[in-house]
């Protein structure tokens, strides 16, 4: 049987105010092929810096099949993140043009007071081939528990998140596990890579291969995956930051 290692939660570049640069991108996806993943979803903000202008370069530059680009040889499922009204992120995995479509309908709410409500994106995007992962949902910053459980309910998953494991402990993933537990829910990994060296933090091992966000579902709420929180995951994070401060500090010092 073929399994598949993905991250679910991640991103193609540095920071929304940063333009997206393919040669910096191509650097995300060998540091994720080195750290053993054969895919990630690349779950972009809806409201980051021209997010069609980097949709058309990967289409560009990349084959498309399924939902995914392929990449040097690493799937690249199509995803956004999205703010909702009140606070909370939510990831979307789909194919390429129900995310062009879904961020198309948006447009009238990419700012922070203008935010769609958790309740209408749901119903917008019922029943159609999309994961739906409830993004870092104990993070203080930005929760999901204040969110109506019968709102919460109709998610896919919640995000056990290296970002939070990395500032919170490791007490963090149990917290959301007795979440998702409450809720009937699953748990997934992502680990919110905005730098290359956060890859490998954690990792989705699926007992299957996946070519779709529906194949994807599936076998996660079939529970046919594990979880793998790597031993170094606050070296990887902690190097990631640090790096992406370096970053930023020379991009604006040029």
């Amino acid at each position: 049987m073929m399994t598949m290692n993905i991250d679910l939660h991640t991103h193609g570049k540095l920071s929304k105010k940063t333009e997206f640069s393919l040669d910096y991108f191509l650097s995300m996806v060998r540091e994720a092929k080195d750290n053993r993943l054969d895919a990630v979803a690349l779950t972009e903000h809806f409201n980051t810096r021209n997010f069609f202008d980097m949709l058309d370069q990967l289409d560009a530059s990349f084959d498309y099949q399924g939902d995914y680009y392929l990449v040097e040889g690493l799937k690249v499922f199509s995803g956004m993140e999205i703010d909702v009204r009140d606070r909370g992120h939510i990831l979307m995995i789909g194919n390429r043009e129900l995310i062009r479509s879904l961020r198309f309908g948006l447009e009238d709410h990419v700012e922070k007071d203008r935010f769609i409500p958790l309740a209408e994106l749901l119903d917008r995007t019922e029943g159609m081939p999309l994961l739906r992962i409830g993004a870092h949902p104990k993070r203080e910053s930005t929760p999901l528990t204040h969110h109506a459980p019968e709102l919460l309910r109709r998610l896919d998953s919640f995000d056990v998140n290296a970002k939070d494991l990395y500032e919170y402990g490791n007490g963090m993933a149990d917290e959301v596990r007795e979440l998702a537990s409450a809720l009937g829910l699953p748990v997934t990994a992502g680990s919110d890579s905005h730098q290359p060296l956060q890859f490998g933090s954690v990792i989705n091992r699926l007992h299957e291969r996946c070519e779709t966000a529906e194949e994807l579902r599936a076998l996660i709420r079939a529970g046919r995956y594990s979880l793998d929180i790597s031993p170094c995951l606050d070296v990887k994070v902690k190097a990631a930051q640090m790096m992406k401060e370096l970053l930023k500090q020379s991009m604006i010092v040029a």
